[in-house]
């Protein structure tokens, strides 16, 4: 109600604005971190506080909104079409996906100098295609996309809203049928003829360094009273059910919140208060014990390769 009573907007500037949202408090402060560090005042920040944890202090320069934890889609669209109405350039980013490099803002001045762009993806999805005109084309994705507003809110008047209906191929074989945040829309501006960018593999690289599906290692957190309650989940269910994606994939989550509770105590000088959060030896511990019911592809390497690499730049 307080949110929507104000309704803030960023001033105009030639800036792009950037906008994150988070439910992890440790997260934001690692993120913002490397955020700073690499973009310099050289974009705006807006962070949706979704766990109303957050301080402003804490993050000099960025417009905190304390916000509901309502769809990704629902925050991207509040923000491109209110909170950045005065900016050409509305960036969203997943709050684990860590920009790395000054880079991303050259990326975005050249790739927007085309007038023709809408977005410019530096992540796209990897497992299904758009099919256009015959063509197979990756998914933007909206993990780390900046939008041109110019096209896509006052021209187009779009939505990052998900939707049904999605039949486009995929070179594993497994069916979208939906459309995610963004898909849609994006699917919409290429078949009107505009350029949806996605940057050289090299080039994402370079910028970025991200962790996958954390939400949902998140809310185990906030449900969990101790590290034994928590631990106790991944112990307690029949061996072979690791087989499946759910168990290793909130396992590997967990994981990477413990490097994020690394980074931010180094950061910070003493640990987030996560008291459900166990120790990594114990995760791992399990992980191990479990490792003759994993599938090939089921291993730590992203989230191994994502932690040295943050820890290397701290």
């Amino acid at each position: 109600m307080s949110y929507y009573l104000t309704r803030p907007a960023l001033p105009e500037s030639d800036k792009p604005a950037l906008c994150t949202m988070n439910i992890l408090p440790p997260m934001m402060t690692v993120w913002y971190h490397f955020a700073r560090r690499s973009l310099g005042d050289g974009a705006d920040i807006v962070i949706f506080d979704c766990s109303g944890k957050l301080k402003s202090h804490d993050f000099p320069g960025a417009l905190v909104l304390t916000f509901l934890n309502l769809y990704a889609a629902t925050k991207c669209d509040e923000f491109l079409s209110h909170i950045a109405r005065h900016r050409r350039i509305g960036w969203i980013c997943d709050d684990d996906m860590f920009l790395m490099s000054p880079a991303c803002l050259e990326i975005l001045r050249r790739e927007f100098a085309d007038p023709r762009t809408a977005s410019v993806s530096f992540r796209p999805r990897e497992w299904w295609e758009f099919e256009i005109d015959g063509k197979r084309i990756k998914p933007s994705s909206s993990y780390c996309t900046a939008i041109n507003r110019e096209i896509f809110v006052a021209r187009e008047h779009l939505s990052l809203a998900p939707a049904d209906g999605n039949t486009h191929p995929s070179p594993i074989g497994k069916s979208p049928k939906r459309y995610d945040t963004f898909d849609k829309a994006n699917e919409i501006l290429l078949r009107k003829g505009y350029r949806c960018a996605i940057v050289p593999k090299e080039e994402e690289e370079k910028c970025t360094a991200a962790f996958s599906g954390l939400s949902g290692a998140v809310m185990l957190l906030w449900y969990f009273r101790t590290p034994k309650e928590t631990l106790d989940y991944f112990r307690d269910p029949p061996a072979k059910q690791w087989g499946g994606t759910l168990l290793f994939g909130l396992l590997s989550a967990m994981l990477s919140i413990c490097t994020i509770q690394e980074l931010y105590t180094k950061l910070k000088g003493k640990p987030y208060p996560l008291p459900s959060l166990p120790a990594r030896k114990e995760l791992l511990n399990i992980l191990e014990s479990r490792r003759q019911f994993l599938r090939p592809e089921q291993n730590l390497e992203q989230v191994e390769r994502t932690s040295e690499r943050l820890r290397a730049n701290l």
